[in-house]
């Protein structure tokens, strides 16, 4: 894994006084199984509640068709957080993947239904290819359940590697992805 942290942008630890970069995060949440906005909004509220974390933003409902997944899968609900956090990339991941197990996400097959799925999709730039942490997300420039809410939040985001936000989704399109304008997350206060 490779990081270039903006050296201006820093955070001062309180105990120890080491410098830490503050990195842009953003991260897709999606949901197929149970009630699926209670788990959307559940996944909201446990990343807002992270020590270290500071969300900034939080994307519309979108119901989007499955991708790749088994035949009969029930549809999604998706939405992306936006973040600003001091945390390391591998403490992003276990995070994200302690917030589904509370969830109850089982992980039987690829792709398969699930009650949570949290998808780190850019941490500043970092780039990473290792197992258990590919970024950015390998796969993001090519799901418009990713990109269109994004773009809603940051119509001049960048996927580092991959293009603008913008740009990608103009490629992808948006067919069988549909605002929910009746579901809106909310931030805790």
């Amino acid at each position: 894994m490779t990081e270039t942290p903006n050296p201006n942008i820093i955070d001062a630890d309180t105990l120890t006084g080491e410098m830490r970069p503050i990195r842009r995060t953003v991260v897709s949440l999606g949901s197929n199984l149970g009630d699926r906005f209670a788990n959307l909004q559940g996944a909201v509220d446990a990343l807002a509640d992270t020590p270290d974390v500071w969300v900034t933003g939080v994307s519309g409902v979108y119901e989007t068709d499955p991708v790749g997944a088994p035949e009969g899968s029930d549809t999604f609900l998706n939405a992306v957080v936006l973040f600003d956090t001091t945390l390391s990339a591998s403490r992003l991941v276990d995070r994200a993947l302690a917030v589904e197990d509370a969830f109850g996400r089982e992980r039987t097959e690829l792709n398969g239904p699930r009650t949570l799925d949290v998808d780190l999709i850019v941490v500043g730039d970092r780039r990473s290819n290792e197992d258990w942490l590919r970024l950015p997300h390998p796969r993001a420039a090519e799901r418009a359940f990713v990109l269109q809410p994004w773009y809603d939040l940051e119509p001049d985001a960048e996927i580092p590697d991959y293009g603008t936000v913008a740009e990608l989704l103009a490629k992808v399109g948006s067919d069988g992805v549909r605002r929910r304008d009746d579901l809106a997350l909310e931030l805790p206060s």
